[in-house]
């Protein structure tokens, strides 16, 4: 998420001030679970996923991620070695995570359309202020 405040965010590859927010959702009822505190943009993504707090709210819960996450226990997509084919129930694990992530990736679009997001301008704890409310906001219009 783009910040212009420089003491949370990190220049990225894009020479852009960012944030790297981990967000749980239930893939279910597309609702927001967890809102994990902002790192610097640049954050490695399995590093962010246990310094933001994502991780230790989720506990031992089955979660899923993208390919971006080894090591960290995540549930995510097979992935062939060079000159190998997937074997059939790899291939039918993919399908199925590929279907629940695109409901995930729906939300993160939706929370991404709010201006606020776009080039946040909050100082201090007020990016996380922002990504929280918009989460509440998010499930309050799909609780209605």
């Amino acid at each position: 998420m783009p910040t212009r405040d420089h003491s949370v965010a990190e220049q990225s590859k894009n020479y852009r001030y960012s944030t790297n927010h981990q967000v749980v959702i239930d893939a279910d009822s597309r609702l927001i679970v967890v809102v994990g505190k902002p790192l610097p943009g640049n954050r490695n993504d399995c590093k962010a996923w246990e310094e933001s707090g994502a991780k230790a709210a989720v506990g031992n819960t089955m979660t899923i991620a993208a390919g971006g996450y080894p090591g960290t226990g995540l549930v995510m997509p097979h992935r062939r070695r060079k000159g190998e084919e997937l074997s059939d129930w790899k291939q039918a694990h993919n399908k199925t995570h590929k279907q629940v992530r695109a409901r995930v990736e729906h939300v993160f679009a939706r929370m991404k359309t709010w201006k606020v997001l776009r080039d946040c301008r909050l100082k201090g704890d007020g990016v996380h202020h922002a990504m929280n409310g918009i989460a509440r906001l998010h499930n309050l219009a799909l609780t209605e």
